[in-house]
């Protein structure tokens, strides 16, 4: 089970997930759609390769559209060809579809009646918390799906919604300070079960008619958990004393009326309380974190038994509800793919893929800012392993030219992001059906750009969600956006992407445009290229790839170090290591790179890499520190 770290603690590193799965009827269906499709270098090119092969998209597209109308597939044979279908689910009444694509701006998203699949779902309610996904993310863990949903959410509004459970998370605020967030008190009698942690345990026994006391000794940290009654919500199998994870100021000190406290710890009087009659219980603690060890079993006990959810969320399923949900939307719309050859926009086009076929056409933007090779790797693998229509935009010139004097890092994204869309709208011209454009959003970025609903500050903006001109003339597909970074690799795997791109570090979307401090030129970007290839060849050499969840180097091109190389004084620029080890990047910590390949990674950079005489190591976690620099 994957266990994401509190913030200062050490990750445990990822095993070996093996190799992708492959079998000849995966190969056939990947196969190339358009063979003999030439990479575009400019607008020209691309309006000549979509000339030259439009007839054959047309009957491509229309065969793939007989085919699916008649249950065949890729190989023209029953839907089945020769494999064994899974079972599918069928939906139950008054249960929620979770298939829809979230989108920018109102869209129709209802599947056809045949092809919902309906989960149990629990709403974790957010009140303020960037915690609140990582409680979503390990209850999706237990095979439970999770929405996160906002504290301002009604009574009405949840019975609208039909949730199998409620979480409450915790919060940086204080129950006893007026004008703090409150849950809707008609949500306790709605006979749904509910379980508050930390903040929220603290909300039910205000709300409900019990104390918290104000001003406590708190507890930060590690805190020794003693059971003092029998229990329905602490498993059985549990040692009566454990360690949990506590970070609280404020206390329960009295349970509301009709409620039962189970456990308690050294300045937490009451840090379980129950109420069996009533489906609400609650933990002072934090179930989530990998420092309670006993945490996730008390959510699965939770979810599993006392809320009795259904256990049937899973990366096949996700395959399966969004094939038909983009199926039902697309119909026979041309859709476009933004690659930008990390994980989360080759998941996203190889999903899009297996629902719509050659309907879907990709196009690579390379905006200079990507790292050493990696432009000739990206096409090279996506036309080796997807057979995708893919259109090689070579547009580094345009965005250096739109970055020129920008210094800010939130205006370098800014700018970034809208020229990619306008880049978009110019090799869009031999697709004039196109409506539609696949971005790979996941849930982590819409919570660093402001949470779900804005309940949670924006940490910095990403260009999938904030960065996006008003006027963008296409409309999103987000097929990821309700996904964590380790579910989208599980998805990957599943879709039948290989080893080499589903465990791709993760790249962000301005590339090296926010890893130089300062203004982004052609030679500042040539230069980091060279110091972060090092980077990379060392801890590959080291055998550390899987072990570090993302590392690079950052160029502080505004600053200039004093150095003495060769009996002479220089002037050069600092280059910052940064690795770090995480679960899903909601939190991260450094990594503890040994000190010789440190070393031989600070030589090779100043000896190898013209301009550099310093380098320094980031030793920076998550929080307070976010993993990109800028």
């Amino acid at each position: 089970m994957t266990r994401a770290s509190f913030p200062g603690a050490r990750n445990d590193p990822p095993g070996d997930h093996g190799q992708a799965r492959h079998d000849d009827q995966e190969d056939q269906r990947l196969a190339p759609a358009t063979p003999g499709l030439a990479a575009a270098t400019g607008p020209g090119h691309c309006t000549d390769a979509f000339a030259q092969t439009t007839v054959l998209r047309q009957e491509l597209v229309e065969r793939d559209r007989r085919r699916r109308r008649h249950g065949l597939d890729e190989c023209g044979q029953d839907s089945t060809c020769g494999r064994e279908e899974p079972e599918q689910q069928q939906p139950e009444e008054n249960a929620e579809s979770h298939a829809d694509l979230s989108t920018i701006g109102d869209v129709d998203n209802d599947l056809d009646s045949d092809s919902a699949v309906t989960h149990d779902t629990v709403l974790v309610v957010d009140f303020g918390a960037q915690y609140a996904q990582l409680i979503a993310r390990r209850v999706r863990e237990l095979d439970v799906f999770s929405e996160i949903v906002s504290h301002r959410i009604t009574a009405a509004e949840v019975t609208d919604r039909q949730p199998a459970a409620i979480i409450l998370s915790g919060g940086p605020a204080s129950v006893n300070i007026e004008g703090t967030p409150r849950l809707d008190p008609a949500i306790y009698e709605l006979g749904i079960p509910i379980f508050g942690i930390c903040y929220g345990a603290q909300l039910i026994a205000t709300q409900l008619g019990g104390t918290v006391g104000r001003g406590m000794a708190g507890e930060y940290g590690r805190a020794r958990l003693t059971r003092v009654a029998d229990s329905s919500l602490l498993p059985g199998d549990l040692p009566d004393e454990h360690d949990v994870w506590m970070s609280h100021f404020d206390a329960i000190t009295a349970a509301p009326p009709g409620f039962t406290p189970t456990a308690s710890t050294k300045d937490a009087p009451v840090a379980v309380l129950e109420n069996d009659h009533r489906k609400i219980w609650a933990v002072q603690f934090h179930p989530e974190v990998v420092h309670s060890p006993y945490g996730m079993p008390v959510l699965e006990r939770f979810l599993h038994d006392l809320a009795g959810c259904r256990t049937d969320w899973s990366m096949t399923s996700v395959i399966e509800e969004q094939v038909a949900g983009i199926r039902k939307r697309v119909g026979d719309d041309r859709v476009i793919c933004g690659l930008s050859g990390g994980v989360d926009s080759s998941v996203a086009a190889a999903l899009v893929h297996r629902a719509i076929g050659p309907q879907l056409t990709c196009i690579y933007v390379d905006t200079g800012l990507m790292r050493k090779g990696e432009s000739e790797q990206v096409v090279e693998t996506f036309r080796r392993n997807l057979g995708i229509e893919l259109i090689h935009a070579d547009e580094g010139e345009r965005f250096f030219d739109a970055l020129s004097g920008v210094t800010e890092p939130e205006a370098k994204r800014k700018v970034i992001g809208e020229q990619f869309i306008r880049v978009f709208e110019q090799y869009t011209g031999g697709v004039s059906d196109a409506k539609y454009l696949v971005q790979g959003t996941l849930y982590p970025d819409l919570i660093e750009s402001g949470g779900i609903d804005g309940a949670a500050s924006v940490i910095k903006s990403h260009h999938n969600v904030g960065g996006l001109p008003d006027d963008m003339e296409l409309e999103l597909i987000e097929p990821l956006r309700d996904l964590f970074k380790d579910e989208v690799r599980a998805l990957g795997t599943e879709l039948g992407l290989p080893d080499e791109m589903v465990w791709r570090q993760p790249f962000p979307g301005p590339g090296l445009g926010v890893r130089i401090i300062g203004e982004v030129t052609p030679g500042k970007v040539a230069l980091l290229q060279d110091a972060d290839a090092i980077v990379r060849e060392e801890l590959a050499a080291a055998g550390l790839e899987r072990e570090i969840w993302q590392s690079y180097a950052a160029l502080l091109s505004d600053v200039r170090s004093v150095g003495v190389m060769g009996d002479e004084r220089t002037y050069g620029n600092p280059i910052v290591i940064r690795a770090v080890t995480s679960d899903d990047a909601m939190t991260a910590d450094w990594a503890r790179v040994p000190y010789d390949v440190l070393e031989r990674m600070s030589q090779r950079i100043i000896n190898e890499v013209y301009g550099v005489n310093r380098v320094v190591y980031d030793i920076t976690s998550k929080p307070p520190g976010t993993i990109e620099w800028e």
